[in-house]
């Protein structure tokens, strides 16, 4: 019985976000919002209710951003990052520490590109360390190692 009900819950949840997200974008794609408070008022007389911390996540999840004084779905989804902060600690070693839940993922994605003058990682939830090959230079290897998480030629992170 118990798994049935955390079924039944799922699917609720499932349902609710898919409806509360199409009537997001209803709404936006109709009339021109200019603010949150609008588009929470919009929401309500739909029967959803809504914080605006919670708004604003559908909005960022949508790629729904304010052009021109009105809200309106962009082009191109907005890729959220985790922050990372990559130290150098001498002879062979650094340490990315990053947002609680993203340094496997990180960690991984590191190993798949593997870095010249690198020779592994090990990740936790908010931490990786970064083992450098012997004759590896460090700060060459922590530029690559940024490399890896940049974006367009540009370093995401630092």
């Amino acid at each position: 019985m118990f798994c049935y009900y955390a079924h039944i819950q799922m699917n609720i949840g499932a349902s609710f976000r898919m409806t509360t997200d199409q009537t997001l974008l209803e709404i936006i794609q109709s009339e021109r919002i200019p603010d949150q408070a609008t588009l929470l008022e919009r929401l309500a007389e739909q029967g959803i209710e809504l914080t605006q911390p919670t708004l604003s996540r559908h909005l960022r999840k949508l790629s729904v951003r304010k052009l021109d004084g009105y809200y309106q779905v962009t082009e191109e989804p907005v890729q959220v990052l985790p922050g990372i902060n990559l130290e150098s600690v001498p002879p062979n070693l650094l340490i990315l520490k990053t947002d609680p839940g993203h340094a496997q993922m990180l960690g991984l994605h590191l190993d798949k590109r593997k870095p010249e003058g690198m020779a592994g990682t090990v990740a936790g939830d908010d931490t990786i360390f970064i083992a450098a090959q012997p004759d590896a230079d460090l700060e060459e290897l922590r530029k690559r190692v940024l490399g890896v998480f940049s974006t367009q030629g540009r370093p995401a992170w630092s």
